[in-house]
């Protein structure tokens, strides 16, 4: 068998990573001999922890995605536009497989690519750009083809989940927990694409699509991130039985695809809710088999540069697929916005006034909506005067809960704005 000659563009951590694994290639089960045939990167003097000069430089991505020497095309840059994009397609037109880590590229435009992949009869293969280390894209593609999948979820950022989980152990602030997750490498020097959510959505998205046959639109996608959630708000929900996690999620509907992420509380008994620290998890829910759980790191060079290893093994024995896995005869579902009816239980944290009638007023808002109160929990006020108090609904309709909100407004009681956040029933 000819050795398979990648060519690889991004020499970030999981770029050396992937170089790191080439060179130890045989101590893993790759079946058959990888050469680099080519690197590319924004810079060639940067200090990187792999020797780079004894492989053939370019200084451009796309030069390197149509070089005749180059089998694969691996494309490990990021971005959504740009260069990696760009130099994707020219790697299709060439009628080369590539393979991605780039979720944000694959949730704006992996339609249009896999599209093209199919004309040209190539693979687009992009294991590592959903959950890291966890084999989901393949799993849900392949192994699951034969379950009729209603929902899949799970936490999907690593540095959230450590965020939320170490605020609540160690009882410091957001900004506090923020920087040591930066020290530590788990956040960004510019952590706003994890904190937001919008890291979790790209690959939520990814994974709504391939698991309802969906034309992924990422426009309709919620987002919602932990920046909004306070400590205050996982201390009394912990006390209420309940864990706060940003959870990402496709759900199908009689309307369409549903795919959201926002922070959601969970009883303590949820799967769920026992993930902490910077671990990744995906549910995946479906008949016959209910529900299978995966769980493993999420980021970083080793598991990311993993996946793809994985991906560019599969190319000793192409069985070309659609890159979604959707075939002609499926049933093509769209993306649909979330309707503001969903009925659920809801979480609600504040602080209100320490003023006579606040409690009252709180309630009498609910009451006018319609809305059933399951327990209630108020503390004495802080020293600012404020009183934290947190509420578990029955459930009811977020719209409901958002007109008494407004009600609750004209009274000036909420010392802040309150948070509203869905419970996930028991599972």
């Amino acid at each position: 068998m000819a050795p398979l000659r990648i060519g690889i563009a991004g020499l970030g951590h999981v770029g050396c990573g992937l170089i790191e694994l080439v060179e130890r290639q045989d101590r893993l089960r790759i079946p058959g001999q990888i050469e680099i045939a080519g690197v590319s990167a924004r810079s060639q003097s940067r200090n990187r922890p792999v020797d780079i000069s004894k492989y053939r430089w370019f200084d451009d991505a796309a030069t390197l995605a149509e070089d005749p020497d180059v089998d694969v095309f691996v494309e490990l840059m990021g971005g959504s536009d740009g260069p990696a994009k760009f130099a994707v397609e020219e790697a299709l037109k060439a009628g080369k497989p590539v393979i991605t880590a780039n979720k944000a590229l694959i949730a704006k435009h992996g339609m249009a690519l896999a599209k093209l992949a199919e004309e040209k009869q190539v693979d687009l293969l992009f294991e590592a750009a959903v959950a890291g280390g966890i084999p989901v894209v393949r799993v849900l593609r392949d192994s699951l083809a034969g379950v009729e999948i209603k929902r899949v979820s799970g936490i999907l950022n690593g540095t959230c989940n450590f965020l939320i989980t170490t605020m609540l152990e160690t009882g410091r602030s957001y900004d506090d927990v923020l920087a040591e997750a930066q020290k530590l490498g788990y956040a960004e020097a510019d952590p706003t694409l994890d904190v937001s959510g919008m890291d979790a959505a790209h690959k939520a998205a990814i994974l709504s699509a391939i698991a309802f046959s969906a034309d992924l639109d990422f426009s309709k996608v919620k987002v919602s991130g932990v920046d909004t959630v306070e400590l205050q708000d996982l201390r009394l929900a912990d006390r209420l039985g309940l864990r706060i996690k940003l959870i990402a999620e496709g759900v199908l509907t009689d309307d369409g695809v549903v795919c959201r992420v926002e922070p959601m509380a969970l009883p303590v008994s949820h799967p769920l809710a026992r993930i902490d620290g910077s671990l990744n998890t995906v549910r995946i829910e479906g008949d016959p088999v209910g529900a299978v759980t995966l769980t493993g790191p999420g980021a970083g060079a080793g598991p990311t540069a993993s996946a793809v290893m994985g991906d560019v093994a599969k190319m000793f024995r192409p069985a070309i697929r659609p890159a979604f896995g959707r075939a002609e005869h499926h049933m093509a579902r769209p993306f649909t916005e979330a309707r503001g009816d969903e009925v659920s239980a809801f979480f609600l944290s504040m602080r209100l006034a320490d003023k006579p009638g606040a409690l009252a007023a709180l309630s009498e808002s609910l009451a006018a909506e319609g809305v059933s109160v399951d327990k209630i929990l108020q503390d004495s006020a802080d020293e600012s005067g404020a009183s934290p108090v947190a509420i578990v609904t029955h459930r009811c309709a977020r719209s409901n809960m958002q007109a008494a909100l407004a009600r609750l407004q004209k009274f000036a009681i909420p010392v802040d704005p309150p948070r509203l956040i869905r419970i996930e029933a028991a599972s």
